[in-house]
């Protein structure tokens, strides 16, 4: 943790965004990153939470973890997934989050850095069946380039009305490159089935 701290406060230095801390994090969270329009919107993340000495967790592609470069992306929290068939990544997280005391889970919902229709229901899916809060962590240039994460809330499991909630918070969040931000919206918000452990399908 004294590496990454010390990652943090040089990242701070020469980064051009300031970090907005928010309401303090719970032990055990998912943290959803939007709108991820960039690279950087991780390496933000990243910096944001070593800075306030939090470990924290995300998914990554298994030949990333298979690389040269595999054990420093474990080191900083990677998680194995293989990306190309359905695994049960849902059930996986949330065995996951009731091993660990401390258990903060990042995930992009959107999938991609490009525009969408959709975001992936997989952080839907984990809060609800591990009973994790979910924290908002957001980039916007405007009206002043910040990142961080701001309010943390708990779903009902009414999946329209918790996104609604989400749609009002990110309304004014414009991610690194806001030509490339979608909004926020889930296929199973209109009743139609959603399958929660294929959060790897292409929406």
């Amino acid at each position: 943790m004294r590496c990454a701290k010390f990652l943090s406060f040089v990242g701070h230095i020469f980064s051009p965004y300031t970090l907005n801390e928010g309401e303090k994090l719970p032990p055990k969270a998912i943290i959803v990153g939007a709108p991820h329009t960039s690279y950087w919107d991780a390496v933000l993340m990243a910096i944001g939470l070593w800075k306030v000495g939090r470990h924290f967790n995300f998914f990554v592609k298994d030949s990333a973890v298979n690389s040269p470069f595999g054990p420093i992306i474990k080191a900083v929290g990677g998680l194995a997934v293989d990306r190309s068939r359905s695994h049960g990544l849902v059930d996986y997280a949330v065995a996951r989050a009731r091993e660990n005391s401390d258990f903060l889970l990042v995930i992009t919902p959107k999938g991609t850095r490009g525009k969408r229709e959709f975001w992936k229901s997989g952080f839907y899916h984990i809060a609800m069946q591990a009973d994790l809060p979910v924290v908002l962590g957001y980039i916007t240039r405007t009206p002043r380039k910040t990142y961080g994460w701001g309010k943390t809330i708990r779903l009902s499991g009414d999946m329209r009305a918790d996104m609604e909630k989400i749609r009002a918070f990110y309304a004014d969040k414009t991610g690194i490159r806001p030509e490339l931000r979608s909004e926020p919206r889930l296929r199973g918000e209109d009743g139609t089935a959603d399958a929660p452990n294929s959060p790897a399908r292409k929406d």
